[in-house]
């Protein structure tokens, strides 16, 4: 079987991601806490996420844009765009540009939603669809292992030398990705043309996933997930406080547990999906979250340190799954859309969830909200692993792929 080290574009293009994904990780708080230090309110520095968020919700409009293009020249104009656009960061100057940092936020935020879209076009056409799943478990370990360090680092360099700093070096990690994608050689599809009206189109990615039964199960079961998940933000801070009486810095070694977990999880997420599939992958992981968040309600901290290790290698046998899953029985011409589709899907719910948790802890606390996340997640895995369509099968039997769509490529010296 070939090796996704065997390919030489997606070893370059796979690197520069990760550089790209540590000046994300290491931009977001510390612009953030730019916000706060400027305004003295947190509520005006949360609005930093909600304009980071809000992007998201045009998503099939954006997959309709990236599956009418060939993929690799809109990834090399959206990093050239995110480079300049995170420079007019410089601009602000006290509490009056603040808007300036909203504005450059939600426009990073567009960008990297259009990212998405065509980068699982991409490589759908880079990679054998044996090598999908591979890409996708490195891709969640280097963004998890990463968040154990990059947005530390990106708050110490706005400490040392201030959010003017911050914004350069984030500049800096979109050349590689431009670089890297110039040099790559690829043939690539070309486009379908279409004489759908545009809204037609941007609902066709929902309409695959309709008609696609294994896909749609895998969905359902995600959202239905996505629908608590956001929950376990505020209920988690609580957990510390409230379960443990440790101070609210003791969520720094919660996330660092995670995060360790996550590096283990990762690399085991390809074999797991080649033996189970990609529906039971995602299965197990949700019953291995529901068990995490059950041991969360013990007061313990060696059980609740456990638990945040299980829930890190559990989840990117949740996410992983999913986004091999739809590339692989998604024809390139719809890649973007569905893509986007499913980011819709799975972050509004999980957005609003986080608002419903932050009111009812309030009020039950968190042992009920946890119980409640548990629950939902175990049903979740429990009816998807069930599923008949779930049944693993050879990837040769699943059709994803035109004929006539090209499938090798190579990238000079990399």
């Amino acid at each position: 079987m070939t090796r996704l080290s065997e390919v030489r574009g997606a070893r370059g293009y796979l690197a520069c991601q990760a550089l790209s994904i540590a000046g994300d990780t290491s931009l977001y708080l510390a612009l953030a806490v730019w916000v706060r230090e400027l305004t003295h309110s947190s509520a005006d520095a949360g609005l930093t996420f909600f304009f980071l968020a809000v992007p998201s919700l045009a998503g099939p409009l954006l997959g309709a844009v990236a599956d009418r293009v060939r993929r690799r020249p809109l990834l090399i104009a959206t990093n050239t765009v995110g480079g300049l656009l995170t420079l007019g960061l410089l601009g602000v100057r006290g509490p009056h540009q603040v808007w300036l940092i909203y504005l450059v936020t939600f426009g990073y935020g567009l960008v990297g939603s259009l990212q998405t879209a065509a980068q699982s076009g991409l490589l759908h056409t880079l990679l054998p669809d044996e090598l999908l799943g591979q890409a996708a478990g490195t891709l969640t370990t280097v963004r998890e292992g990463l968040r154990l360090v990059s947005p530390v680092l990106g708050v110490g360099l706005f400490t040392l030398a201030g959010g003017h700093a911050v914004a350069i070096l984030d500049s800096l990690t979109f050349v590689a990705p431009v670089i890297q994608l110039v040099r790559m050689r690829v043939t690539e599809p070309k486009p379908t043309p279409t004489k759908q009206r545009l809204r037609s189109e941007v609902a066709e990615g929902l309409a695959h996933i309709r008609r696609t039964p294994d896909l749609l199960q895998l969905v359902v079961a995600m959202t239905a997930c996505c629908c608590v998940i956001g929950i376990l933000e505020p209920a988690g801070i609580a957990v510390i406080t409230d379960g443990l009486h440790l101070s609210v810095s003791w969520i720094g070694p919660q996330q660092v547990c995670m995060g360790l977990g996550a590096l283990v999880g990762g690399p085991t997420v390809a074999r797991a999906m080649r033996r189970f599939g990609e529906g039971r992958t995602a299965a197990f992981g949700m019953l291995a979250i529901g068990v995490g968040v059950g041991l969360e309600l013990v007061p313990s901290v060696p059980v609740v340190a456990v638990a945040s290790v299980l829930f890190g290698v559990s989840l990117p046998w949740l996410i992983a799954p999913i986004g091999t899953a739809a590339q692989r029985r998604t024809p390139n011409r719809l890649q973007g859309r569905v893509s986007a589709t499913l980011d819709v899907l799975f972050s509004t719910p999980q957005s609003i969830s986080i608002a419903v948790g932050a009111g009812l802890l309030a009020v039950v606390g968190f042992r009920p909200l946890l119980t409640a996340v548990a629950v939902v997640f175990a049903a979740a895995g429990l009816w998807l692993a069930t599923r008949r369509e779930q049944q693993p099968v050879d990837a040769p039997g699943v059709v994803s792929r035109e004929l006539d769509e090209p499938l090798l490529l190579g990238t000079p010296g990399s």
